[in-house]
């Protein structure tokens, strides 16, 4: 397997790994859903859960690849105000839990940058 279809594979996995797991626990996404945003946090997690799932889907398959991680930078940009939230509300947490929402905050970078290089080698395939 190429190494661009392996990493596009392991993005997908990760999408669809989180996407997932907002159902399966979503208390835990409910307290990083900026509370500026209208409605139920809830639904917030359930509706970015889904989003996940359905991008892990078109990043999995060659045919939307480019296209679904274009649109999965996009989405890590877009989320990254819940990694601001989360850090916000975790600041009186212990040092090992303030420092994992901490973390999380840089870690959009490569994350942004893993769909864009997903996308590229997706090129003329969408």
């Amino acid at each position: 397997m190429p190494r661009s279809e392996r990493s596009a594979l392991l993005l997908a996995g990760l999408l669809a790994t989180a996407g997932v797991g907002h159902f399966v626990t979503p208390k835990q996404f409910d307290a990083t859903i900026p509370r500026a945003l209208p409605g139920s946090p809830r639904t917030w997690t359930y509706v970015s859960g889904a989003a996940e799932l359905a991008l892990a889907a078109g990043v999995a398959l060659p045919r939307t690849r480019r296209t679904a991680a274009l649109a999965t930078a996009a989405f890590f940009v877009g989320v990254f105000p819940a990694n601001v939230q989360m850090a916000v509300d975790w600041r009186h947490r212990p040092a090992p839990l303030k420092a994992a929402a901490l973390a999380r905050l840089p870690l959009q970078v490569p994350l942004v940058l893993w769909a864009r290089g997903v996308a590229k080698s997706g090129k003329g395939r969408s």
